[in-house]
């Protein structure tokens, strides 16, 4: 068993570090609790399923801090227990992460009434200094982007260049944000809006009923037809250039109902030829 532990400072990049990891074939578990480790590991080792033998686990400050002051322990237990385990600790300057978060306008999970953002950095990097000394590999995102952290990432775990390239379909919704972490971008919001029919506002891309609806429009098809055209003119093209790694975003209103529809649909279809290809939807999860 394969086991890669992803820590770090809010807003450094482990979420893109999961979703890389992810898209490279591992089980990932976002911010599974440290007490919880040698469990996990334990119940994988013994199933001895393919698919469980590579897992990546994500885990931040939220832990308590009596856990997260035990992690040398417990990784020296799963050491001796015969797991092959590696931590990546992703870092950024404090002022960088100010910026960042300003940006996104997002909440640190150590902020809390009267707290200042950057007394929060402060605390989280002293709450996270057992995870940050057994790191194998520390990386400071600060002059960075997120492609960059990818590519490390990717030759860390031996994807070498001329192998399969790994596509990923993802879908969102733009009233959520666009992604940031994507090559292609199409925006389906033009087409017609199952949200608007009352017997199908609760259901997503995924119900039949949602997919019958849409498949009546022929301004569907021919939208999905010309994107279909376009993945597979260019996707050789980026494969001679030896590329790994593409990213193919398909937003709508919401991403609950067209997104997802069409990154199923697309995914489904390029997966009938390509081994690597990968389908995610973000409000889905």
């Amino acid at each position: 068993m394969k086991l890669i532990i992803v820590s770090g400072l809010s807003g450094a990049g482990k979420s893109t570090a999961l979703h890389v990891l992810e898209d490279l074939g591992y089980y990932c578990v976002d911010n599974l609790p440290v007490s919880l480790l040698p469990a996990l590991s334990q119940e994988i080792l013994h199933q001895h399923k393919p698919d469980y033998q590579r897992v990546a686990v994500g885990i931040d400050a939220r832990n308590p801090l009596s856990d997260l002051e035990q992690f040398p322990s417990i990784y020296a237990v799963l050491r001796k227990a015969g797991v092959s385990v590696e931590v990546f600790f992703l870092e950024a300057e404090t002022a960088t992460l100010l910026k960042r978060f300003s940006e996104t306008r997002r909440k640190h999970p150590l902020r809390g009434q009267g707290v200042f953002l950057s007394d929060a950095i402060a605390q989280e990097r002293q709450l996270l200094a057992p995870l940050r000394a057994a790191a194998e590999l520390c990386f400071d995102t600060t002059q960075s982007h997120q492609h960059q952290l990818r590519d490390l990432i990717v030759d860390r775990v031996g994807w070498r260049a001329g192998e399969v390239l790994s596509v990923l379909f993802v879908s969102f919704g733009f009233k959520h944000g666009t992604p940031t972490d994507i090559d292609y971008l199409f925006d389906l919001r033009c087409l017609p809006n199952p949200h608007w029919e009352p017997h199908l506002r609760s259901l997503t891309g995924h119900d039949r009923s949602v997919m019958e609806f849409l498949e009546k429009s022929p301004l569907v098809e021919e939208m999905y037809q010309s994107i279909e055209h376009f993945i597979a003119m260019w996707l050789p093209r980026f494969e001679a250039n030896n590329r790994s790694y593409l990213s193919i975003a398909l937003g709508c209103t919401g991403g609950r109902h067209r997104s997802v529809y069409f990154a199923e649909r697309l995914g489904n279809r390029f997966r009938t030829q390509r081994p690597n290809v990968h389908i995610r939807h973000r409000e889905l999860t």
